[in-house]
């Protein structure tokens, strides 16, 4: 697919981030320096990882399950159990007061549990490895996002240093012509008005340019924000080429729009993907489920803490084991009808994310349609501007040499000025949109990550 690609100037590769104070760093490399340390997107791949151990806690519930335990016991008050005298060879009739049980008792018992049929467990399975997919996608956006406002900023803050070089321009123009009527009013040849009038346009450039260099740091430093670049690091540009955009005023092949390729679109998909296995999990819960368990204890008994002994030794514990093995089976009869509401919840949201892939597909195309617009007017704009701008200083040149012979008045010379800052500056600013234009395209394609090639 062809598509249109971004033109910055290519500069030299910087080896460090002790450099990045010193190189100029071209759109490529402001965008590899912030992917690598934009905070937002760091958290988004953090989430990523999340997304792996919630697959393994999923998947532990298909594995045995084994547990141990031990408990050791000293019946300081032993039970007392009434029983009839007879038993114990007293007259008939007659009770005996029992004590039960034995003062210490010591048992080491473990269990192991094997989930052998359990239809949620492996639809739980499914779901997690797609929501372990869904994180990923989700990085991929946040490093779209990264990529498309880096790529943003890096333009307006080449726009607004452009603007600085004309105001440079014309205040040293004026500057010089401020002087020379100086020296003319001194003897005599121009009027102290024309001179003052002069400098009040000087004046006004000077603070214009204070104006323009704010914005280009307050840019700057926005740019710096997205690219996860301390502020007290100098971020250096490389000049402005966007005069190879005047070679681009002809017809484009934009390539075609695939909302497939778009990332906001796919990861409704996957979404959708994920409330499905959701439905299958509820309807999961009318399978019956079978486990199968096992367990084994020892346990010693005695009236006396001597357990630790061997017979030899004396011991009066008593040691006997017991095992048991069991399967289970569940089946689940009737809840409510609570397991037939929550399906039915799942079928709703189903249909909404299908609205809402439906309202995404839309969007989509609107962007792409609205972003070829805007190109072909920037191209036309741009091509309009730039003649503007020779004619604007044909004129001023002619009307700056007619000044000096005496043949046009300072008004005239003012304005033919004014003219070619606002041609100047208007031609700049189309570039600036037919820039922006070309970025929407690209990620209309889909092809963000392009730019860091």
């Amino acid at each position: 697919m062809k598509r249109i690609m971004l033109t910055l100037i290519l500069l030299m590769g910087i080896g460090g981030y002790t450099s990045y104070a010193q190189s100029e760093l071209s759109l490529q490399e402001c965008l590899k320096y912030a992917l690598a340390n934009n905070q937002q997107l760091a958290r988004t791949r953090l989430e990523e990882d999340m997304g792996r151990f919630k697959t393994s806690e999923v998947r532990a519930r298909a594995l045995p399950q084994v547990n141990a335990q031990g408990q050791y016991t000293n019946n300081i008050k032993k039970q007392v159990l009434a029983v009839p005298g007879e038993i114990t060879g007293g007259a008939p009739g007659t009770t005996t007061l029992l004590q039960a049980g034995t003062t210490h008792n010591v048992t080491a018992s473990g269990t192991v549990t094997q989930e052998v049929y359990n239809q949620s467990v492996f639809t739980g399975l499914k779901a997690a490895k797609a929501g372990e997919e869904y994180y990923k996608m989700q990085t991929v956006q946040n490093e779209e996002t990264v990529i498309y406002n880096v790529t943003q900023l890096y333009y307006n803050t080449l726009v607004s240093r452009e603007k600085m070089i004309v105001l440079d321009a014309n205040i040293e123009k004026l500057t010089k012509l401020v002087e020379t009527t100086s020296s003319q009013v001194q003897n005599g040849l121009a009027r102290k008005i024309d001179l003052d009038r002069m400098r009040v346009n000087l004046t006004n450039y000077k603070t214009q340019r204070t104006q323009a260099q704010n914005q280009f740091l307050v840019q700057a430093n926005q740019l710096k924000q997205q690219m996860g670049m301390s502020m007290s690091t100098t971020l250096n540009l490389p000049s402005a080429s966007f005069r190879e955009i005047e070679n681009k005023a002809t017809l484009v092949d934009f390539g075609g729009m695939n909302v497939d390729s778009r990332i906001e679109y796919r990861l409704l998909k996957k979404q959708e993907e994920l409330q499905e296995f959701q439905k299958k999990a509820y309807l999961a819960e009318y399978y019956p489920s079978l486990a199968l368990s096992g367990n084994y204890s020892y346990n010693g008994i005695s009236n006396k803490f001597d357990m630790l002994k061997s017979k030899s030794g004396g011991s009066t514990a008593s040691w006997y084991d017991m095992a048991a093995v069991s399967l289970t089976l569940k089946i689940p009869i009737f809840d409510g009808w609570a397991r037939r509401s929550r399906v039915s919840q799942a079928n709703v949201t189903l249909k909404q994310l299908k609205k809402d892939m439906e309202a995404t597909t839309l969007s989509l195309n609107t962007q792409y349609e609205n972003a070829k617009l805007q190109v072909q007017n920037n191209l036309a704009t741009i091509k309009a501007q730039k003649e503007n701008v020779d004619l604007a200083n044909e004129v001023y040149n002619s009307t700056q040499n007619n000044y000096n012979l005496g043949l046009a008045n300072l008004t005239d010379l003012l304005d033919a000025e004014t003219s070619l800052t606002s041609a100047q500056n208007n031609y700049n600013e189309a570039l600036l949109q037919y820039k922006l234009a070309e970025l929407d395209i690209i990620k209309s394609n889909g092809n963000l990550k392009s730019l860091l090639n």
